[in-house]
């Protein structure tokens, strides 16, 4: 499978099965368009035609380097996995991470939470020390050969229960040396109650921090208020400037979601850049159609914009030595990730769970308070192998909407919570969210072609 775009002056190639990225001339694009189509001769008349000032030597010598492409695995490659993704997800069911609930609780009251305002559609509840010190013994205990293990301080909003946080991670670093495990802990907060001893707890514990900032005042007051249905702008972004200076710009991620209400959200990102991060994330919004936020389809063609503004922006930066990262353009053409990987996806509900205060297991956050996703819990582990086992077979392949995708090894079919949310079936797909997905590895790829050439 072949997928071909151009972008910002690039010509860009995609072969899909092989992975391989080729950032041609536009002979070689036209020629590549119609290589399966047309015979030798007709294909080189076709394209002497459309390049009249191509001679029929230069011509040749394309056709051939295109078809060395092809003998080398390079291009027009066969799919060489469709049988053997669900074998690959079958073999590994040992846990290497865990989402901590270790509060339904918030501070605020986003009006697009999709915890229900950290609720989860249940009651507030704080996780005592007792079921916290139990999951990270489950996981020890479920995480087979692996060293390295993931545990995300998650909420509502963490830092409501941080003193069981801190002794959580005390407890589980008074465990490494005895099971050779290596726990890296992260934190997600909304900042309210960032503190001088959270900012120097962080620094020594937490591998990483994502920070919840939405971009310009007005657009991250406009949703995310406190219960008095105040704006938490002014009191968040001191300190997460505070946090970030003291960890020497690493080790974080300002993460904002973008709605129907900022569909310019180039604007929140660059702002966020001049309050001084460079560490970013914007999401789009996933929720109800009816909801007076939520994206729409005529606001596609203005993100699809947007994210080549931003691609050309941070070439920009790059260029001039002052570079941002933006989450959703990190990609690695070269080294990874593995074929397992690109299949299987995130490994929700197999190799990574949510864990709720009271100590249910649920196949991510974004299931928690489903019963129907209810998998057991951390003393009698899964009880509901049906449901892991419908997980397990939960790859890009198990997706008949993806099978004519040429991105569908980048996404690794999508969020299984996202096409839930949908279309009633973690073997379903969201659509809007594909779309906007395929847009954002365009501007990706593009910006590797244009990075070999500075």
């Amino acid at each position: 499978m072949i997928h071909q775009y151009k972008l910002n002056g690039y010509n860009i190639v995609i072969d899909v099965y092989s992975g391989s990225v080729h950032s041609v001339d536009e002979v070689a694009y036209d020629l590549i368009a119609s290589y399966k189509e047309l015979d030798r001769a007709s294909l080189i008349a076709s394209v002497m035609a459309k390049h009249p000032e191509l001679t029929r030597e230069e011509a040749e010598a394309c056709y051939e380097d295109v078809r060395a492409l092809e003998n080398e695995g390079l291009l027009f490659t066969e799919d060489e996995y469709g049988d053997k993704a669900a074998v690959l997800k079958e073999k590994n069911s040992d846990i290497k991470a865990l989402c901590l609930h270790v509060a339904h609780s918030c501070n605020l009251n986003c009006e697009y939470c999709f915890a229900s305002q950290g609720k989860y559609h249940g009651e507030r509840a704080l996780m005592s020390f007792e079921v916290g010190k139990r999951a990270l013994d489950f996981l020890i205990e479920h995480s087979g050969t692996r060293r390295n293990l993931e545990v995300d301080f998650f909420g509502g909003e963490p830092l409501m229960n941080w003193e069981t946080v801190k002794q959580l991670v005390a407890y589980g670093r008074s465990r490494e040396a005895e099971t050779n495990k290596h726990f890296r802990f992260t934190l997600t907060t909304n900042g309210i109650l960032i503190d001088d001893d959270v900012i120097d707890f962080c620094n020594r514990e937490m591998h990483n921090v994502v920070l919840s900032l939405d971009g310009r005042r007005e657009v991250h007051d406009r949703l995310r208020k406190n219960i008095a249905g105040e704006g938490s702008y002014d009191k968040i972004v001191p300190k997460f400037q505070k946090l970030v200076a003291s960890r020497g710009g690493e080790g974080y991620y300002v993460r904002g979601t973008f709605t129907h209400n900022n569909t310019d959200f180039t604007e929140d990102i660059f702002h966020m850049a001049e309050l001084g991060f460079d560490q970013l994330s914007m999401e789009p919004v996933v929720c109800s159609p009816d909801d007076p936020y939520a994206l729409t389809e005529e606001d596609l063609p203005k993100l699809f914009e947007q994210y080549e503004i931003l691609a050309k922006d941070m070439l920009r930066r790059e260029k001039e030595g002052h570079p941002i990262t933006f989450y959703h353009y990190m990609i690695d053409l070269r080294h990874g990730p593995c074929i397992y990987k690109r299949i299987s996806g995130c490994g929700s509900g197999t190799e990574y769970l949510a864990v709720t205060p009271q100590g249910e297991l649920y196949p991510c956050h974004q299931f928690v308070g489903d019963e129907k996703y209810l998998m057991g819990n951390i003393w009698d582990g899964v009880t509901n192998t049906a449901l892991r086992d419908k997980f397990k077979r939960c790859n890009v392949y198990a997706r008949p909407q993806c099978a004519d995708c040429w991105a569908k090894l980048y996404c690794s079919g999508g969020c299984a919570a996202n096409a839930y949310h949908a279309e009633g079936d973690i073997t379903g797909v969201y659509e809007y969210g594909c779309r906007l997905f395929r847009k954002r590895m365009e501007c990706a790829i593009m910006m590797k072609a244009a990075e070999a050439e500075m």
